[in-house]
């Protein structure tokens, strides 16, 4: 099960230059074949899968542990392109103005037609993503030379996606993608070292260029998330620390397991765009929770 909590891993930037075009190319980062909802589906349908748990526990809980962040990760993507879609069109209730013209020239208007300004499960040129995108082998050395080889496929993806956009929030979101998904890489590697004894991680880094060359991700690297694995768990998934150990190949600091989740930051809260009907409840009288709440004990605001 997860434990959902209403924060993002990362603070957001607002942007200062909406762009529906930015948002449509780091879409490819939510529903490509190497974006987030492909780690996620991949890494929680291979841990229930999962055959021979008790004795090789710590392999299961590596990809458990990486399954439960990748949930995360579907959020702040998807935050970033609702916060570079907020502002695209004109915002109004009169149809006859034509609020969403701009839609027109919009490489993906599934954000306009499907969505009310915001993300969706689609690659950058509107193709929705879908499951056949999910490896589970059911072989453990297969499955980790696969996640390997996705985390790396997704690397090259992002660093694509930080030179084609420009914007702060767009930047901040793959800078962060990148120091997170490149853990995950060298864990894949050192779980494939300790099943094998090959040195998967002298093959590091592929594509060969370090986060220092990002600036967005420099920050991260200095809050050593780099060397962080979280468990996303209250109580499970400890054995992972057998496999997630010892010097990390970028920089040769001590890779270290944590227990629970990023503390995270608060969601940013998303304008209505009535000119897309969204959110819809135009007639909708919060006074009727306000009370409600107030009687409960419980705190509400509008």
């Amino acid at each position: 099960m997860i434990l959902k909590m209403d924060r993002l891993p990362i603070e957001l930037p607002i942007p200062k230059n909406p762009s529906a075009n930015d948002a449509a190319a780091i879409q490819e980062l939510l529903g490509g074949k190497f974006g987030e909802m492909s780690t996620l589906m991949n890494y929680t349908f291979q841990s229930f899968n999962f055959r021979g748990r008790k004795k090789i526990r710590p392999f299961y809980d590596v990809i458990a542990s990486i399954a439960g962040e990748e949930y995360g990760h579907i959020e702040v993507v998807s935050y970033a392109i609702n916060l570079l879609l907020t502002g695209v069109t004109k915002r109004g209730h009169d149809p006859v103005s034509g609020p969403l013209a701009d839609a027109a020239n919009a490489r993906n208007t599934y954000h306009y037609i499907a969505s009310g300004q915001g993300a969706l499960p689609v690659d950058s040129m509107g193709n929705f993503w879908n499951g056949q995108n999910v490896f589970s082998s059911g072989n453990l050395k297969l499955d980790l030379l696969h996640n390997f080889f996705l985390e790396c496929g997704a690397r090259g993806n992002k660093m694509r996606a930080y030179e084609m956009v420009t914007d702060p929030t767009a930047r901040t979101m793959v800078g962060y993608l990148l120091v997170r998904g490149g853990l995950h890489i060298v864990a894949y590697a050192k779980a494939l070292e300790k099943l094998t004894g090959v040195e998967v991680t002298k093959l590091l880094p592929i594509p060969d260029l370090s986060n220092n060359a990002f600036p967005e991700a420099r920050k991260f690297m200095d809050q050593k998330l780099h060397l962080q694995l979280y468990t996303f768990s209250q109580e499970d998934y400890k054995q992972a620390g057998l496999i997630w150990n010892g010097p990390h190949p970028d920089d040769g600091q001590e890779c270290v397991v944590i227990e629970g989740a990023i503390p995270g930051y608060p969601v940013p809260d998303l304008e209505e765009e009535p000119q897309l009907n969204a959110p819809g409840a135009d007639d909708f009288d919060p006074q009727v929770f306000a009370d409600m709440a107030k009687k409960m004990g419980i705190k509400y605001e509008y």
